[in-house]
């Protein structure tokens, strides 16, 4: 059978811009080393991200979930120098990865790592964000989203990745079963139900929910 799909993102490679030398290297290393690989937002994910960033200027980012930091390192490339991003991580075993990449890209100083829960660090960061990028547990959309909506700033957005979750999400016998998939379903339903908010779900990757606050 031929997947179509890898044949339709081999085409999107085929005809975009080559993807940084730092961030192949660290895609290469993730994929010989790293459990779970396909984890990393990858080079389609990571040019919107970077492009986002570039339209929309955010002074500053909330990342949840560093992974082994490609995203971070793309929305870092494409934020001007006085912005700050904090992303947070809940493995620690992936910190020395992750430090050596965003050095080896000089992002170091703009982005700060924070190794632990995503919903008690970001107690300890101050201020209201532009932009926040959730990748992290599954499980834990609704919570993210909750206590995050309150502290983003008027006109700001969030973007949350694997919101299509494989088509999961359109099983209702896996929506019962699986909490990660319930996580993301009841994500979704809160964010269409959010006045406060705007949203579209593209169907790039795993999907992607590209949420604006209008209020």
């Amino acid at each position: 059978m031929i997947n179509n799909e890898a044949i339709v993102e081999n085409y999107i490679h085929a005809n975009m811009n080559e993807e940084d030398e730092i961030l192949k290297e660290l895609e290469r290393y993730t994929y010989l080393n790293v459990l779970r690989p396909r984890m990393l937002s990858g080079h389609i994910q990571g040019t919107f991200l970077r492009f986002v960033c570039e339209m929309i200027n955010p002074q500053k980012v909330l990342e949840i979930g560093t992974f082994t930091g490609y995203s971070a390192i793309c929305m870092a490339k494409g934020t001007s120098a006085n912005t700050i991003i904090d992303t947070v991580e809940i493995n620690d075993e992936l910190e020395p990865l992750i430090r050596k990449f965003l050095k080896k890209a000089e992002v170091d100083k703009k982005v700060n790592l924070h190794i632990g829960n995503a919903l008690e660090i970001t107690d300890t960061i101050v201020g209201d964000f532009n932009l926040i990028f959730i990748d992290g547990d599954k499980r834990e959309y609704p919570n993210y989203y909750n206590k995050f909506i309150e502290r983003v700033s008027p006109g700001g957005w969030i973007i949350a990745d694997n919101t299509l979750w494989s088509g999961k999400v359109t099983d209702i016998s896996v929506r019962e079963s699986d909490p990660q998939t319930k996580g993301i379903v009841e994500f979704n339903k809160i964010v269409k139900q959010d006045p406060r908010t705007e949203n579209v779900i593209l169907p790039v990757r795993d999907g992607l929910t590209i949420i604006k606050k209008i209020v």
